[in-house]
């Protein structure tokens, strides 16, 4: 993935996007909550991705923003689509573009034609900024080929600082629509609780493989820890993760920010 020379007439939706990357992927402030959490869900999805897909799948990735995933999956092999409501963004992604197959497809998700349906469909930090995790899942699916799967991460309700409510006890979800698909966590509308995913899933036909928890308040940044985090050796910080991921469940429902799932379609 190359990485690109910001110029002064790149438009706002770039530079917000190259920030992001400096983190994400080009290796600037490595020892930051937010880059230890980045890398634990783009380990876990790549992994994911490794383990029921071979090279030469195809790929939905929808709501791709910068292309991360977009770009690191063609160069593995796979034929990918990107997809996202910021249609300028494909241009940004496009300068950063090395090798493999990329698709463009932008546009809103439950709008948008695409060519057929995908053997796997990556949907990463999108479905908590949507009034509807429900109907978003079931087009997910619908996009999906028999016997394919969907990998998604979205933040972990059930962690101790959530304050957002939760999906099922909305009465009114459309009353979310006007502030749905916004950027970042003050985007973010319900933190789905494991419970709740497992309920739109079988509403949406498809089934659950793998939950995986990802992340604690360390390896975050969370509770002031942020400003101690740079002073830990890499070691250290993922010596503790791996520590909490083996602790009984419902703590680890409780200390986790993030989930990685894996979702198959029937055959």
């Amino acid at each position: 993935m190359l990485k690109p020379v910001p110029s002064s007439t790149w438009p706002d939706s770039w530079r917000a996007s190259f920030e992001y990357d400096r983190k994400e992927i080009f290796g600037e402030q490595t020892r930051s909550g937010y880059a230890y959490a980045y890398a634990a869900r783009r380990k876990a999805v790549l992994d994911l991705v490794r383990r029921i897909a071979r090279p030469g799948a195809t790929v939905l990735d929808v709501a791709a923003a910068q292309g991360n995933f977009t770009l690191t999956l063609a160069e593995m092999g796979y034929e990918v689509t990107w997809n996202d409501l910021r249609e300028e963004l494909a241009g940004y992604v496009k300068l950063k573009y090395e090798r493999g197959t990329v698709h463009f497809a932008p546009g809103n998700l439950f709008t948008t034609r695409f060519s057929g349906q995908f053997d796997l469909v990556l949907a990463t930090e999108i479905i908590e900024h949507v009034a509807h995790p429900d109907q978003f899942l079931m087009r997910v699916a619908a996009l999906v080929k028999p016997s394919g799967y969907i990998v998604m991460t979205t933040p972990n309700g059930e962690y101790f600082r959530n304050r957002l409510p939760r999906f099922s006890d909305c009465e009114d979800p459309s009353a979310f629509e006007a502030v749905q698909f916004k950027p970042n966590s003050d985007g973010h509308i319900f933190l789905l609780h494991e419970d709740e995913l497992n309920v739109i899933a079988r509403q949406a036909g498809v089934s659950i493989v793998e939950c995986r928890l990802l992340s604690n308040p360390l390896t975050s940044g969370h509770i002031k820890l942020g400003r101690v985090l740079p002073f830990f050796p890499t070691r250290i910080v993922l010596g503790l993760e791996r520590l909490t991921q083996k602790g009984p469940l419902p703590l680890r429902r409780k200390i986790h920010t993030h989930f990685a799932v894996l979702i198959r379609k029937a055959g």
